[in-house]
């Protein structure tokens, strides 16, 4: 039986205490699950028992979190994950190089952060790189921070308008089975991209932007003979084109605009057979200088914690 092993962190203050300990807990009930350990709280000392390594592993756990929140961060059990990860692979400062990383503030003061080291690379690539390849399964942030950095770009009036678009698989005959207009029929294809945006600007702002056309939020198809200059546009869900759609998409990019690319190859809906524009894209444009390809993976997922574990699931029964 392997000899037992104690460490101690001593946190900072009560605030930061009381984050890094979580709701009835909660935090370090995490931690001692997922790393098999034992921790004994006495005030602001914690003393943490059980194998050597993963003693360690927690008391870097523990410390990365306490310089978290002497950031000015709230934690979540999503930045308690990432650091349990983290510490497990042997990142140990990857929380911490992310804790004054700020892609953007809000109008309502919000700072919006990349939370993986994935995500960080990911906003570090749209910022060098004026094409843009975002792959990865979902909850890993590829819309939303396009969405993000679209916005900024436009705030530092580096373009004039943003464009957002998906191909809208079923905009066909399937639609004419629902009520309203083709807009009004196509607007729930569109739905995630005016979530984002409401997030990031509000709902009033946003609505102000579409007024005014500084914002458009159209299906792939209206892309179509169009040249978009100054613009930074954004194709979401991209695994759902065809090779014809995604070389369309491409060569509409015009002088002073930047274009990002989004989607999640293992979910095509496309009909059986009909080859993905984005995984065809992919293996034709690997070469190409001035463009990049970022690959997302289930650690920079950053929804609920089941997500990662139920995409894992999949992975292996394929």
């Amino acid at each position: 039986m392997a000899e037992k092993f104690e460490a101690r962190v001593e946190l900072d203050d009560i605030g930061t205490t009381a984050e890094v300990f979580g709701k009835n807990d909660g935090h370090l009930d995490q931690i001692e699950k997922t790393l098999e350990v034992r921790i004994v709280a006495r005030g602001q000392e914690l003393t943490i028992s059980g194998d050597r390594e993963r003693v360690e592993q927690a008391r870097e756990v523990l410390t990365q979190l306490q310089k978290f929140c002497r950031a000015g961060n709230r934690l979540t059990f999503q930045e308690v994950g990432y650091a349990i990860k983290a510490s497990q692979s042997g990142a140990k400062h990857a929380l911490e190089s992310l804790a004054t990383d700020v892609a953007m503030v809000t109008q309502r003061g919000k700072q919006i952060k990349p939370k993986t080291i994935g995500q960080k690379k990911y906003v570090e690539t749209i910022k060098k790189y004026d094409v843009v390849f975002a792959v990865g399964p979902a909850g890993t942030g590829k819309t939303y921070l396009a969405v993000v950095m679209a916005i900024k770009s436009l705030r530092n009036k580096d373009v004039e308008r943003l464009v957002l678009t998906r191909p809208a698989v079923e905009a066909g005959e399937k639609l004419g089975f629902l009520p309203g207009d083709l807009q009004e029929k196509i607007n729930p294809y569109l739905r995630p991209l005016y979530d984002s945006l409401y997030d990031v600007l509000g709902v009033e702002s946003t609505q102000k932007y579409l007024e005014k056309n500084i914002i458009e939020i159209a299906p792939l198809a209206y892309m179509r003979g169009r040249t978009l200059e100054d613009s930074f546009i954004i194709l979401d869900e991209a695994q759902n084109t065809t090779p014809e759609q995604m070389k369309m998409f491409l060569t509409r990019l015009g002088f002073g605009s930047k274009a990002v690319i989004t989607g999640d190859i293992t979910q095509t809906d496309l009909p059986r057979g009909q080859v993905s524009g984005l995984i065809n894209a992919l293996s034709v444009l690997k070469d190409v200088k001035g463009l990049s390809i970022h690959t997302m993976t289930g650690d920079d997922i950053v929804r609920h914690p089941l997500v990662e574990e139920i995409i894992k699931a999949y992975d292996k029964g394929q």
